[in-house]
């Protein structure tokens, strides 16, 4: 049951000042700018249409979106989230445009966090044209703020039709498909995006990042290190507008033959469930020391 999500496939993030966000993904993370104008400006790492969406004005907020296959499950989805008690409201046509899909509803967990779900996003018939090689392939996931950990958890189970696998304390990592988690909810005192992760090819290209970094003053919050749950090689970097950015490789896949005999784990809340090479995480909602 629930509103059977297909995958992530953008993030949009309110600023004040559009000119020094775009030169942050252009000059730091390696993405390609598509288009902008005075209001809005689309980047990308991959074959989707975009994958973050600056807005100007912090007032404008933000907020992960998400496809679903075709438009008659959007309008399926829409109808079982009503019935399920979960306020929903239909996109209006501006606000479709400006998503560069066809079709859109827009609903809140119990966080406050906003969700778009979307039918037909565009896709770009042109290969991706980084502005510096940072090695990235796909963008891939998404870490949210929770301000009632357990309740959010519930409403993507239950109503989003995801999957947990795997825990670090309270902290859930979901996914909606074959990828280990394509959201992370980490228990917070708000809502909001915690974290943008994009994947990378391999290892090397993380530790080239990782000095790329460093020599242009950008502070890094955790790693290199590689995740116990997923598997993944990381890299933790801090953005504009209070956002973390990541790079990873190597995350593990939860196959259909896996889902047979699948079952999610359970880690302590402590360093060692976060890296199991023995980095130390600078990040808040990772400080395993408070409380």
């Amino acid at each position: 049951m629930g509103a059977d999500l297909h995958d992530i496939r953008y993030v949009r993030i309110g600023c004040d000042d559009l000119d020094t966000r775009v030169r942050f993904p252009t000059d730091i993370l390696g993405l390609e700018l598509m288009e902008r104008d005075a209001s809005t400006a689309y980047l990308r790492g991959d074959d989707r249409d975009h994958n973050i969406c600056y807005t100007k004005g912090r007032e404008s907020g933000q907020a992960t979106g998400w496809e679903i296959a075709t438009m008659t499950q959007l309008n399926q989805a829409a109808a079982d989230l009503e019935a399920w008690g979960v306020g929903v409201r239909a996109g209006t046509s501006e606000e479709c445009d400006r998503r560069r899909v066809r079709g859109l509803i827009v609903a809140r967990d119990p966080s406050g966090n906003v969700m778009d779900i979307v039918a037909r996003p565009a896709a770009c018939g042109r290969r991706y044209f980084p502005s510096r090689d940072a090695g990235i392939t796909h963008f891939s996931h998404v870490g949210l703020h929770t301000v009632d950990a357990r309740a959010d958890e519930a409403f993507w189970v239950d109503n989003m039709g995801a999957k947990v696998s795997d825990w670090i304390g309270d902290a859930a990592l979901i996914r909606i498909n074959e990828i280990h988690h394509n959201v992370a909810l980490f228990p917070s005192t708000r809502a909001g995006i915690q974290h943008v992760n994009f994947q990378v090819e391999t290892q090397d290209d993380i530790m080239r990042s990782f000095y790329f970094l460093q020599q242009n003053n950008v502070k890094i919050v955790f790693g290199p290190g590689r995740h116990p749950t997923s598997g993944a090689r990381f890299l933790y970097f801090q953005g504009p507008d209070d956002i973390i950015y990541e790079y990873s490789c190597g995350v593990r896949s939860i196959t259909a033959d896996d889902e047979k005999t699948y079952v999610p784990r359970s880690f302590p809340f402590e360093p060692s469930s976060f890296c199991m090479w023995g980095a130390r995480p600078d990040i808040p909602e990772f400080d395993t020391t408070r409380g």
